[in-house]
């Protein structure tokens, strides 16, 4: 039951977020969400190379602006991408806190 209530508060929060955050932001809290996945406690987390469009339908938006937005995280030093992603966590929260 515990486990039931949590999942339902955690899509609240995404449906939440959804409604009222822009694009970019929901991207920045995707990415944070897949570099946690491990528990890691780094500060830069790779984690598998997944398609824009993959990605896109997690965000709910278009390949497109996905692929805006991971280029221009890119250019602002918040991920590196090739063969993997890697994910500069405290760059990419305190862009989303901003």
């Amino acid at each position: 039951m515990t486990q039931l209530l949590s999942r339902t508060l955690t899509l609240e929060k995404d449906l939440c977020t959804h409604i009222f955050d822009p694009g970019e932001k929901r991207l920045a809290r995707v990415l944070l969400k897949l570099s946690r996945l491990g528990e890691e406690s780094e500060e830069q987390v790779a984690i598998t190379k997944i398609s824009h469009d993959t990605l896109a339908t997690m965000v709910g938006t278009t390949r497109s602006r996905i692929t805006y937005f991971m280029n221009k995280f890119k250019k602002s030093g918040f991920i590196d991408y090739g063969k993997a992603i890697t994910i500069h966590r405290s760059r990419l929260t305190s862009a989303i806190q901003e």
